[in-house]
């Protein structure tokens, strides 16, 4: 018996000892290139933008009018404002004014109906990436009049009004967990 308990003890020091030699023979996948900055640009403005077409799209019309106090927006409002600020990217990075005010209304982008909301919001963030796509690195660095003084980077611009989105899209959340609702993005994955 004794033995045997020698053998397997030596059995099991030479299978730790050889596992890294084996796992040296398994060939590694290579790293994956580092994404491109406008690659980089162009995933943080789609996932704000993902994130407020999921919200769009399941919020309930009956919603549309609830604000937390009379001073702040409806959650439409903070929707339609989220995404029509886009256009302080888009446009300007294409020599253009923005199109919508810094605040716009409903009445304004015409959304009449939900369909038209999620349509408004999609298109906003649609036109943004193409700006991005179309830019890429080389137009993600020319510089651009933001509504100001000074100039800034149009790649800078973009991440600025993506941010911007993002803290809107915060404000959303807060929004749909005062009214008992959980939003989309913090319910289990299926």
């Amino acid at each position: 018996m004794r033995n045997l308990n020698g053998w397997g003890t030596v059995l099991v020091a030479l299978v730790f000892a050889a596992s890294p030699a084996l796992a040296q023979d398994t060939p590694k996948a290579p790293p994956k290139p580092s994404p491109s900055p406008s690659q980089v640009v162009l995933e943080t403005w789609n996932d704000v933008g993902r994130k407020l077409i999921a919200i769009a799209e399941d919020l309930p019309e009956d919603k549309y009018d609830y604000k937390p106090n009379p001073d702040s927006r409806t959650f439409l409002a903070q929707l339609i404002h989220a995404s029509a600020s886009m256009y302080y990217f888009t446009d300007p990075a294409q020599g253009k004014k923005p199109r919508f005010s810094d605040d716009p209304k409903r009445e304004d982008v015409h959304l009449q109906t939900k369909a038209d909301v999620v349509a408004f919001v999609k298109k906003c963030v649609q036109d943004g990436a193409d700006v991005i796509k179309a830019k890429g690195d080389k137009g993600m660095n020319e510089s651009v009049a933001a509504g100001g003084p000074t100039l800034t980077r149009i790649g800078d611009l973009a991440f600025e009004l993506a941010e911007h989105s993002g803290e809107h899209y915060g404000q959303l959340v807060v929004y749909y967990r005062i009214n008992g609702m959980v939003p989309p993005e913090s319910r289990p994955k299926k």
